[in-house]
């Protein structure tokens, strides 16, 4: 699973943060921006710390085509909306979220509820996929 976002500061890391947690040993995703910031939104690690996870360490990353190609799904947080993300070059969905850069604590923690009720969605839904070999057989 690969979540972009433009900066990868914000949307993109707290849903990596959140299915990383919450998929257990099912699956592992990673995050990435179209154009990483130098540093994580200050308010995004704090309102992350309130639900117990900690992003403090993380770095936005470049995504790259690499990074792309070998994942099972590529999601958009909204980075279509936001300048063309290159991330359209593969199959992806886009989850249309709004970027917390620059919001107050209240509104990015209206955001990360969103972001988490998604994964939750969305690893319900991994859930009832069958499980593919490679080539696609069943």
């Amino acid at each position: 699973m690969l979540f972009v976002c433009v900066h990868n500061s914000g949307r993109s890391l707290m849903a990596e943060a959140f299915f990383n947690k919450l998929a257990g040993e099912k699956a592992i995703a990673l995050s990435a921006g179209t154009q990483p910031e130098s540093q994580i939104n200050p308010t995004v690690v704090g309102v992350m710390h309130e639900v117990g996870l900690d992003i403090s360490h993380k770095v936005p990353t470049l995504v790259t085509l690499d990074m792309m190609e070998i994942a099972d799904r590529v999601i958009s947080m909204g980075c279509g909306a936001e300048l063309m993300c290159p991330a359209g070059i593969v199959p992806m969905e886009d989850w249309h979220i709004e970027d917390p850069q620059g919001k107050p604590p209240n509104e990015v923690r209206r955001i990360r509820n969103i972001i988490l009720g998604k994964v939750k969605a969305l690893i319900e839904e991994l859930d009832k996929e069958p499980i593919r070999l490679k080539g696609g057989e069943k």
